[in-house]
This record gives structure tokens, sequence and C-alpha cells, in this order.
């Protein structure tokens, strides 16, 4: 399979060795020609993921539109917040796409403005074309280096070509599963991004395990609540890309939205960690998609609603657990 990644940051380069190794033809795209060259000679990507070699018959361009021509599939690689300029950039550059069938996204945010998931998103500004996620557990590292990990497909195309790209990329080391349910895999991927910032915040205030373990089982309960009544289906939230990535990015080390959460809760501020530090957190930004959209429709959230009240509204954690813990008592399962 011909396959077009853009552009190259950490995960978009980890699937580009994953599925090179896997024999197929994979051109990754960096944001610069600068990039591109240095990835070129070096055969790494210094700047998003050192320490990861390329595979020599992996090809490093800079040119869109050639990449395009002769890919079947196009995955696009970048943060949620750029995801409409990229995907305007490519439409300008498809009129000799004959081959490309689906464009996948692995983002995981909401666009702020429109609340918009992805694959909305790529619908508007790529019609005419089958759209689909790959989300699900899994650190780009751990990918690239080829720990065993389970991930899932959710795409609008046809079961052909939904089956042909999930062995493509499924490997001994990367088992992929598919879905139907497009919008619960892209809601739970926004969704943990925004606990995983509170999982945090129990770090950097050295709150233990009962803690963690409350969070994390009513933040689920949340997820199922929230992803339910925005479209997605129970057993999705359950699953990889709702149960299994809150694990994950909830409790990893190389969760970025985990180690913002714990910084700013150690009294880092929101500015240097995101425009200093230029920490990529989905979650921060997220968390204000799904304020108002909680509130548009009546959804009730308060774990996501004390996270933003935390980040935009200068609220304390203290203040934030104090909130939570003294709800009004009610059985488990409401």
């Amino acid at each position: 399979m011909n396959i077009c990644i853009l552009p190259a940051g950490a995960w978009g380069t980890a699937l580009a060795i994953h599925l090179s190794r896997q024999g197929h033809s994979v051109t990754l795209i960096p944001h610069t020609l600068e990039e591109a060259m240095d990835m070129g000679s070096t055969r790494e990507n210094r700047r998003f993921f050192p320490g990861h070699q390329l595979p020599a018959d992996l090809q490093v361009g800079f040119e869109k539109k050639p990449a395009l021509m002769e890919a079947d599939v196009c995955i696009l690689a970048c943060p949620s917040k750029f995801l409409r300029s990229v995907c305007r950039d490519v439409r300008s550059q498809l009129d000799e796409a004959r081959s490309l069938k689906l464009f996948v996204t692995i983002c995981k945010g909401l666009e702020e403005g429109s609340n918009d998931i992805p694959s909305t998103i790529l619908a508007e500004e790529l019609p005419g074309y089958a759209h689909g996620v790959l989300s699900g557990p899994t650190f780009a590292s751990q990918v690239a280096s080829g720990q065993p990990s389970a991930i899932v497909l959710a795409t609008d195309a046809d079961s052909k070509t939904t089956i042909k790209l999930q062995e493509a990329i499924s490997s001994d080391a990367l088992r992929v599963y598919t879905s139907t349910d497009m919008v619960g895999v892209e809601l739970g991927g926004c969704l943990k991004n925004v606990y995983a910032i509170a999982s945090g915040m129990c770090d950097g205030l050295d709150l233990k395990d009962n803690s963690k373990a409350a969070l994390l089982t009513r933040a689920l309960h949340e997820m199922v609540r929230v992803g339910c009544s925005l479209g997605g289906k129970p057993e999705t939230f359950y699953g990889l890309t709702g149960f299994g990535d809150l694990v994950l990015t909830c409790n990893g080390q190389e969760s970025r939205n985990r180690t913002f959460g714990e910084l700013f809760a150690r009294g880092e501020s929101i500015q240097s960690l995101i425009e200093v530090k230029q920490m990529t957190v989905e979650g921060y930004r997220t968390s204000h998609c799904f304020h108002h959209i909680c509130v548009e429709k009546g959804i009730e959230a308060p774990i996501l609603e004390q996270i933003y009240r935390i980040l935009f509204e200068g609220q304390t954690a203290d203040e934030a657990i104090r909130a939570l813990m003294g709800r009004e008592l009610k059985p488990e399962h409401r």
C-alpha cells in the first residue's frame, strides 16, 4: 500500500516507521523544507521524535502534490487546531491524486470555536473521499520500538477498503481492530485528554491511590454519559479508545496531558507550559469546547466542569475537590 503521512510530528513519524517496516511505500512530509532536508540526511526526526532511526526505504519529502498523487491513503497527523487548515492545503493539491481513496486522522481534540470532531472537519473540507480515524492507547515511542500494542480503526469507507488498511497496519506488534462508531472513537480520544489533565493534577498535588482510582472510575462513567449524549455507542467507551486510552493517558509518564496537569498543579503557569515550553496539550482547549457543549446541551459532567473552571476561571484545585466531594449523594450508576 502507498501511504502519505503529514506532517511529521512524533505520532506521524512513529506510524511512518512502523508502516515502512511492514513493507509499505511510505512518504513522510515534515512542516518545512529545512526539517525535510535534516531528516533526509540524518535519518532521524530530531525535532519531534529524536532517538528513532528512520528505515532506509522510508521516503521523506516536502512537496505534497507528488506524494498525494501516488498515495492510496493519506494520514493527517497534525494537532486538531491545525486540521482544517491542513485539509484545505491538501485539497488544493489533489487534482492528480487518482488512487487516493481515504483520509485518516490521528489527532485527539475538538476544534475550538466550532467544537467539531475531526471527522466532521474532514467531511466539510475533503468531500468526495472516505474518512477515518485511528485511535487507541498508544504512545508513539512504544509503537516505533515494537512494544505490543492495540489500536482501533474507524472509517466510513466500504468494508473492503477498511479491512485492507486494517491488514496493512497490523503486525506482530500492533493489533488493529475496526469499528463503525467513528463518532464514539473520536469522542473517547478527545475526552480522555481532559481527564488526563485532572489525573496529572492529582500527581502534582501528591494525592494517593484512593484519589486516583476514584477519579478514573468516575471519569469513565462521565465519559460514557457525555459520549453517548453526543452520538457515540456505549460499548466504544468501554473499549480501547475509551477505557483503554483513559488508563494509558491518565497514568503514563509519556502522557503530555497528564504531565501538563502535574506541572500546573505544582505551580507552573499555563502560558509557560504551552507558549514557552510549546507543549502540545490537546486536553487544554478541548476542556473549553466540552464545557460549552455540555452547557448548551444540558449534559451533566461535573469533572469536566471543574477542570474547565481551574484552567479558565482561576478556581483552585482544592476548591474543585471540595465541589466534587460535596455534591449531593446518589446511587453509583446514576
